[in-house]
């Protein structure tokens, strides 16, 4: 899709902002940034009217499409707590692109999410990056897998407890997850060993996918709270060598020194909820600015519909209300998150080459009262002031 939204405040998140600037997408991709854009015959022109224009926001940890909203138990597909390593399932099989959620995305500004299964088994499954409207989940994808989710602390070892099995304490949840490397280790060392003697070998979906983590091609996204399960989450990682993102980090500050050597980023979040839990006990709207100044890369999460996705931008404001830098409040809902799960080759930013995902809102996104009026994804509209373009409809059809 062509459209070339002209006159606006342009803040690309990567660079300085550009009063009265112009974006050029041609073929869903940016093509120009800047104030002198030309804009080639037949491109159709948005005039942002001095509306700020920013990047699609970019939501890191969330449950839209999995755990839908006003559909009860029908539509609870976060967690299969039958086995403590679900390494092989996959958030994409669960999608509802109908979910509301989407739509409040949509009208929050995010433009990306990227959906993880729940916290409820010591390893969850695969996570995969959407853009928040299409017809199937397929044509949403952007990349899959873009990680593993993990889970330590309470959630597992709750689950599992109250069946009377393993996990049902710290020790287990974590013996699980050695136990599912050491695995992938010997696996990965005897399909090598078929291969290299031109052997048939008995693939496993779930040790497939360990490998990849082991290899350094997929993160290991750890649902994490307390300042001890984030030891053990180091402790782990440097036992098997994978890349670690801690998700949640609730007392990520306790240890942001140890976080920032290690360049083990944080997708910090929800901030809007109250301390249900003994895990939440020292959740607060300074904790990000804590590790932001700590040197942790840091992401803000949702984990929606914890808190509703159209809320990721305030929970950023907020943040800043108590401390965290006011550029950076931006690039964790944009650039930080789409770099640390490796999208930044697609979207986090207004940057020639990256894909068409902008949004013209009616000021300054981090004062409470703007509003995300219009809303590209790949240069076509899909929002505009309250209303979601029908992705089923295609012109020329009825």
């Amino acid at each position: 899709m062509n459209v070339a939204i002209t006159r606006g405040y342009v803040v690309p998140v990567v660079g300085d902002p550009i009063d009265g600037g112009t974006v050029l997408i041609q073929d869903g991709k940016i093509v120009a940034v800047g104030v002198d854009v030309e804009v080639p015959e037949g491109v159709p022109v948005v005039d942002a009217g001095g509306g700020w224009v920013l990047p699609g926001f970019v939501e890191s940890h969330g449950h839209v499409g999995v755990h839908e909203e006003a559909d009860g138990w029908a539509g609870h597909d976060t967690n299969e707590m039958t086995d403590p390593n679900g390494a092989r399932l996959r958030a994409l099989d669960a999608i509802n692109p109908a979910d509301l959620g989407f739509a409040d995305a949509l009208s929050g500004g995010v433009t990306t999410v990227v959906i993880k299964p729940g916290s409820g088994n010591p390893i969850g499954g695969q996570t995969v990056a959407v853009k928040c409207w299409g017809r199937t989940v397929d044509e949403m994808v952007i990349r899959e897998p873009v990680s593993v989710k993990s889970a330590l602390g309470e959630n597992p070892k709750r689950v599992y407890g109250d069946q009377k099995k393993l996990p049902s304490t710290r020790q287990g949840v974590a013996a699980v997850i050695r136990d599912a490397f050491m695995k992938a280790q010997d696996y990965r060392a005897k399909r090598e060993f078929a291969e290299q003697e031109g052997k048939p070998f008995d693939r496993d979906g779930t040790l497939e996918v360990l490998v990849r983590v082991l290899d350094g091609e997929l993160p290991w996204c750890q649902h994490t709270h307390r300042a001890d399960d984030i030891a053990t989450a180091l402790r782990l990682a440097d036992e098997f060598g994978y890349r670690l993102v801690i998700n949640h980090g609730t007392e990520g500050h306790l240890l942001a020194d140890m976080l920032a050597e290690r360049d083990v980023p944080v997708i910090i979040g929800p901030l809007f909820t109250s301390r249900s839990k003994v895990e939440l006990r020292n959740r607060s709207l300074r904790n990000p600015g804590i590790l932001a100044r700590a040197g942790v890369r840091l992401a803000i999460t949702t984990d929606h519909p914890v808190v509703p996705i159209h809320f990721l931008v305030h929970q950023a404001t907020l943040a800043v209300k108590e401390g965290l830098d006011r550029d950076e409040a931006l690039r964790t809902i944009t650039v930080n998150p789409a770099a640390i799960l490796g999208l930044d080759d697609r979207v986090g930013a207004l940057t020639p080459g990256l894909d068409g995902d902008v949004v013209i809102w009616s000021g300054d996104p981090l004062d409470v009262m703007s509003r995300a009026r219009r809303v590209f994804i790949g240069g076509r509209e899909v929002y505009a002031d309250g209303e979601v373009a029908d992705p089923y409809y295609r012109e020329g059809t009825n």
